[in-house]
């Protein structure tokens, strides 16, 4: 009988060759999720494990000391809208959605909400240390000391919404189908189910750090439950097979998969780098895993218009944005 060599991707590297019974022990202990890409003679692509039936899960006990964190409420859901979207979350009685503090838009009658600190993934013995360092993780991530959870505690089910802050779209992404982590740009978190915890990724080589458009911290999603993402102008997912790299501006990278290596790379050109408009850096990803992009940063969409706001402070400006005068016909307002 002839052993099956297995070849796994992790971290943008190929390691390997390992036997069917190596990639099931790691998978069972956690060392391997069921999105950790592998590849054996015989195929044309890179495959998620999950993919592969003679790597059934069926074959393997749940890790027993390794559960993704949370336990987090399930939740029905709806995504309303075009361009200026809302997410309807649909509760059971006792179940929570969390959610950023003034996100809210509407909800129903006997929701309660309350204000805690941190992300409220934390247990309900947690102490004060505890729950203080939960908060300062999201103080460091760019977002508020204070979460709102909103819980149902009446008959029947109930909906509570939550807006996006700008034009863009939500994706709804489950943690259980990425290996129970998530890494994102710090502000795209819109809300969650209970239970799912928010944290900090920071990034371990100094140049991702210092010039990665998101700086040296990233947000971290982990838990077992739905999360709300949301991002500027159009969404789009990339799956990127083992090995395979794409440069993306460092401003549209929203979210990726635990797997993605993340790195920077220089433009190339003193001259491009000045004059081509595109800043001095991109961020390279490199598969295997998945990697949502954004077509309009929020950080793109404020510089717009603080270019077309008037810098005289003499109120707004009377000509049409297709005047051939441009800002000639400015000289008439003196």
């Amino acid at each position: 009988m002839v052993m099956t060599s297995w070849y796994v991707a992790i971290g943008g590297k190929q390691e390997g060759p390992y036997s069917t019974a190596e990639i099931l022990t790691n998978l069972q202990n956690g060392a391997y999720t069921p999105n950790t890409y592998v590849w054996r003679q015989g195929f044309q692509n890179w495959l998620e494990i999950s993919q592969c039936p003679e790597l059934s899960l069926e074959r393997v006990a749940p890790p027993p000391t390794m559960p993704l964190r949370g336990a987090a409420d399930e939740i029905d859901f709806q995504i309303i809208g075009s361009e200026m979207q809302y997410v309807e979350i649909e509760l059971d009685s006792q179940e929570s959605a969390v959610a950023e503090a003034g996100s809210m838009m509407y909800m129903s009658d006997n929701i309660q909400m309350h204000t805690v600190f941190g992300d409220g993934s934390e247990s309900a013995g947690a102490g004060f240390l505890d729950r203080m360092l939960g908060a300062g993780k999201r103080l460091i991530t760019g977002e508020g000391l204070f979460s709102t959870i909103f819980t149902y505690q009446g008959p029947g089910k109930g909906k509570v919404a939550f807006a996006a802050p700008y034009p863009g779209k939500i994706i709804a992404l489950d943690l259980k189908e990425y290996g129970g982590k998530l890494v994102c740009q710090k502000d795209a978190f819109l809300c969650a189910a209970k239970g799912v915890a928010i944290g900090v990724e920071f990034q371990k080589k100094i140049g991702t750090a210092l010039f990665g458009g998101e700086g040296f911290i990233m947000q971290k999603l982990e838990g077992d439950g739905r999360v709300f993402v949301h991002a500027g102008g159009t969404v789009i997912q990339k799956d990127l097979q083992a090995g395979e790299t794409m440069r993306v501006d460092t401003g549209c990278l929203v979210a990726m998969t635990q797997n993605i290596n993340y790195d920077i790379e220089f433009v190339g050109g003193v001259k491009s780098a000045i004059f081509g408009g595109e800043g001095f850096f991109f961020a390279t990803i490199t598969g295997p895993g998945h990697a949502w992009l954004q077509s309009l940063p929020f950080s793109r969409l404020a510089g717009r218009i603080h270019r077309a706001m008037p810098q005289n402070n003499s109120g707004f400006s009377t000509k049409g944005e297709g005047s051939v005068l441009g800002d000639l016909g400015n000289l008439f307002e003196r």
